[in-house]
């Protein structure tokens, strides 16, 4: 396969607070950059892989901050567009002791969203392995809803692989109804799907980790890897393949956001190196409990050598190795 990835998302600027409690009374702020997809990047080229990213940026201090961090990263940045007259979204996110931070969204009517079928004319994918996407976008716009299924169809047709994380983010979706659809929909022409337990939930009605990838098997997706928090993930495949891997134990959570976006990208670095689905999947754990122990989205995604040091020196959830369920 090739080792070629595209992400196709909205990077953000990104302002955490500096001390807990809620935003409207937080008194400053540090700065960086953010964005589901643009986390998964970071963690690719960390851990070896080359990436590229497709999105548009405003001409804008955030924009040319993205684009600097980008390169910094070795994120490919040929694919970037820049609008004049949109600005370059950002989000503002609180510091808390214990569980998830609040998030609020400053993207409505960003660049990114103006994205369309029309900026993918031209796109050259015949050296791309994979194609990675999330719900987000498809949030954005009607017009990045298109752009998200027509790029997963040319995907296809270039033979590269498509992995889809449904990051469901109810506040910028009209309905609930419509989030559920098009998720669905884009989840069903992904060769690899990687949802959360809970959002399988809100998608298909079921925490059963084996009754939902089971629906998206019969419907097409090839590998279906569901995220289950501290304790692991489950998979499935289209050749009747599944099991359990064990998360990692962390003594200390410091943030839970961008967690899922470092395991997705262990798991598609594990598969784009050729690694069996359970050791993809334990290294999917384990880049994710690395993040959780910091306070940026992306600050503590780690390089291969520090990957290889924290999984051999962690214990898992349970005494169980990954495993394949008969």
């Amino acid at each position: 396969m090739e080792d070629n990835v595209l992400l196709v998302g909205e990077p953000m600027g990104l302002f955490i607070a500096n001390e807990p409690g809620p935003l409207d009374e937080v008194g400053s702020y540090d700065f960086a950059v953010a964005g589901a997809e643009f986390n998964v990047a970071v963690g690719l080229t960390r851990l070896g892989h080359r990436a590229s990213f497709l999105t548009k940026l405003g001409p804008d201090p955030f924009g040319d901050r993205i684009l600097k961090l980008m390169e910094r990263e070795g994120i490919a940045t040929d694919q970037v567009l820049r609008t004049e007259g949109r600005p370059t979204g950002f989000m503002l996110k609180s510091q808390v002791v214990t569980g998830d931070p609040q998030i609020y969204y400053y993207r409505k009517g960003s660049a990114a969203s103006t994205l369309c079928s029309q900026d993918l004319v031209g796109l050259d994918l015949s050296r791309c392995g994979l194609v990675h996407i999330t719900g987000i976008s498809a949030a954005l716009s009607d017009s990045c809803r298109a752009a998200m299924l027509d790029l997963a169809g040319r995907a296809h047709d270039a033979g590269a692989l498509v992995s889809f994380d449904s990051n469901l983010r109810p506040q910028l979706w009209a309905s609930e109804e419509l989030m559920r659809d098009v998720t669905n929909e884009l989840a069903c022409l992904a060769d690899v799907f990687l949802p959360g337990i809970n959002e399988c939930r809100v998608l298909v009605g079921t925490d059963d980790p084996e009754k939902a990838a089971a629906w998206y098997l019969e419907r097409g997706c090839r590998l279906v890897v569901i995220k289950l928090g501290a304790q692991g993930a489950y998979y499935a495949d289209a050749q009747g393949r599944c099991g359990v891997v064990p998360g990692f134990v962390v003594e200390k959570v410091v943030d839970t956001v961008g967690a899922g976006d470092g395991f997705a990208a262990g798991v598609i670095s594990g598969l784009l190196e050729g690694l069996p689905v359970p050791e993809a999947v334990e290294r999917g754990c384990a880049v994710g409990a690395v993040q959780v122990t910091v306070r940026g989205d992306n600050d503590g995604l780690p390089t291969r050598e520090e990957l290889a040091s924290f999984m051999a020196s962690r214990p898992r959830c349970s005494d169980a190795a990954p495993r394949e369920v008969a």
